[in-house]
């Protein structure tokens, strides 16, 4: 292999051509809900950005694009991901940051790549209901200004992986 071929290799891996969307994945398996319902104020009104959220049926979250992990929070209710030139953030709850890091655990750090599909957090379900908290993931794109839009194009049951948000660049 050449030193073009290589090169080549190095820009075609997990790339996406410049104009072309960028379709985002559910972070989980449940329900779409769409950013106007999401439990949260910041999150609804899209002051962190353009968002969707998930009404888990299970207790685990997965990447929704190929990328980087940005950042996770110690409490492990949050992880912040690079891909695309995007910034997502992917928070389980609504004032989950309360309980700790209880009930959650991590499968991901930060700096490492990661595969859509690939999991990312695990939550116990049951204790986030039993400290009084919504459940709902939520996916923000926080640099949405940066993008021509940021659209939903998901309803209903979705499966990890499944189409929820595109991203016209």
């Amino acid at each position: 292999m050449g030193l073009f071929d290589f090169l080549k290799g190095e820009k075609d891996a997990g790339s996406n051509p410049e104009n072309a969307p960028v379709m985002l994945g559910a972070p989980a398996k449940g329900t779409f809900v769409a950013m106007e319902q999401v439990p949260d104020e910041v999150f609804s009104q899209g002051i962190m950005g353009a968002c969707c959220g998930i009404d888990p049926a299970e207790g685990k979250v997965y990447a929704p694009v190929d990328g980087r992990i940005s950042q996770l929070a110690d409490t492990l209710h949050a992880v912040g991901m690079e891909a695309f030139g995007m910034e997502i953030l992917i928070h389980v709850g609504v004032d989950t940051v309360e309980m700790g890091g209880d009930g959650f655990s991590n499968a991901a750090a930060a700096g490492q790549n990661v595969k859509k599909g690939d999991l990312l957090l695990t939550m116990d379900l049951d204790k986030i209901r039993a400290a009084d908290h919504a459940a709902t993931v939520i996916m923000a794109v926080t640099n949405s200004d940066d993008f021509v839009s940021v659209e939903a194009v998901a309803a209903g049951e979705v499966s990890p992986g499944a189409d929820v948000l595109r991203v016209d660049r």
